[in-house]
């Protein structure tokens, strides 16, 4: 089995993991990127701080990737969030817990640990070849757009490892869709996912708050109940807790053409206590007051009320606080999959093997974004690219000893 020619498609994450693994076991591996440099959605991703993985409880962890989570769970359990930490300090990168538990490096920044990562692929023998677009198959291979013009790559085994469909300017443009679908593969459409949404906010809105955060708010939908904080756009809202929520407001939406995004804007007290609170202000108050007074609530969070309440809402404690307690925020749409975070959809795991082989293609491999799984941001993005990688260049070694 040694000294096969392995072709990795796609250099992110989930591809040079699986590079890696399979340099180690004496293979010639050869990564294949069209961009200029190679993961440039992973650096990008770390120019704020790179969130590697998160810390909690691994079963809670191993259960935020919806209904993929049955399948990810063999590539998770052989390489867990611990392990995520500790190959990282492999290289060189020290991490450290974060207060809401997501795990960064302590220089923040991917640049080192990319080129720490590059570094020691290099003294395994692995070649990385750029600005090499694949074009589709070709009977006796694999066909790419080099700088040198058309070329055929020959490989005893290929991992696919292209992205999704979000950031298509960093190169992950879901081209190759149209070809494994060419080949009986089945692949499902992309969506945005870790998205922001559009609301239909008024002018007046729109040109005073777009840019405002909202922060301590409580944010309800069909995927649960979380605290956190988001931002007010002037085409509607994004941020984590919009995040958190962007999968089941962007499946409602599909369902049955509506959705609401329900907020608390007075965490910590009761509906009662807020009605009662705003009933005692002077009624000759500015709402302003009142509200400030009353609920503890001014500014954007001020204006959410005014934007959404109803005739009589206003004047009436009892329904006033209700509105502030649950305030129903409409979502229209999601942003476009350009501005996603991350994307649903890719290939069904149904025609994938346990070894993440492409069943209608024997010799194909897929990982990372490719296949059809999405998770909330946090690190877990990136930890479920790097365990596929790994998993997948498992699969592919196990094939060859076939």
């Amino acid at each position: 089995m040694q000294g096969k020619q392995i072709a990795i498609i796609g250099g992110g994450p989930a591809g040079l993991m699986a590079a890696e693994v399979l340099s180690l076991s004496g293979h010639s591996v050869t990564v294949y990127d069209s961009m200029p440099t190679v993961s440039r959605k992973f650096l990008l991703a770390g120019k704020s701080g790179l969130n590697i993985t998160h810390a909690e409880e691994y079963t809670h962890f191993a259960n935020r990737y919806g209904l993929a989570s049955d399948r990810l769970r063999p590539a998770l359990d052989a390489f867990t969030p611990n392990d995520v930490r500790s190959w990282a300090a492999a290289l060189g990168t020290e991490t450290f817990v974060g207060s809401s538990g997501r795990v960064f490096p302590k220089a923040m920044k991917a640049s080192p640990l990319l080129r720490a990562w590059l570094s020691r692929l290099n003294t395994q023998g692995v070649k990385i070849l750029t600005r090499h677009r694949w074009t589709g198959f070709v009977e006796s291979g694999y066909a790419f757009d080099t700088p040198s013009g058309p070329t055929i790559v020959h490989c005893d085994a290929a991992l696919l490892a292209l992205g999704g469909a979000s950031w298509p300017r960093l190169g992950s443009d879901g081209s190759w869709t149209s070809w494994l679908r060419g080949k009986g593969v089945e692949v499902r459409d992309f969506q945005p996912a870790n998205c922001g949404f559009d609301v239909g906010w008024s002018e007046m809105f729109r040109e005073r708050f777009a840019g405002e955060p909202v922060k301590s708010v409580i944010a309800t939908s069909d995927a649960g109940t979380f605290p956190g904080e988001f931002v007010i756009t002037a085409n509607g809202i994004e941020g984590s807790l919009v995040y958190a929520h962007a999968a089941s407001l962007r499946d409602r939406l599909e369902r049955d053409g509506t959705a609401t995004l329900v907020l608390d804007l007075s965490p910590g007290r009761t509906t009662e206590r807020v009605a009662r609170d705003i009933a005692q202000q002077d009624r000759k108050a500015s709402l302003s007051n009142r509200l400030r007074k009353g609920a503890g609530i001014e500014g954007v969070k001020a204006a959410l009320v005014r934007e959404v309440a109803q005739e009589g809402d206003l004047a009436d404690p009892q329904r006033l606080s209700r509105l502030i307690k649950a305030l129903p925020l409409p979502v229209l749409k999601p942003r476009p999959i350009e501005e996603a975070i991350s994307s649903a959809g890719g290939v069904s795991w149904s025609g994938v093997d346990d070894r993440y082989m492409l069943k209608a293609i024997p010799g194909i491999f897929v990982a990372g974004e490719m296949l059809d799984w999405e998770a909330p941001t946090g690190g877990y993005l990136l930890t479920a690219c790097f365990a596929t990688g790994r998993a997948a260049a498992r699969g592919i070694e196990a094939w060859l000893r076939r």
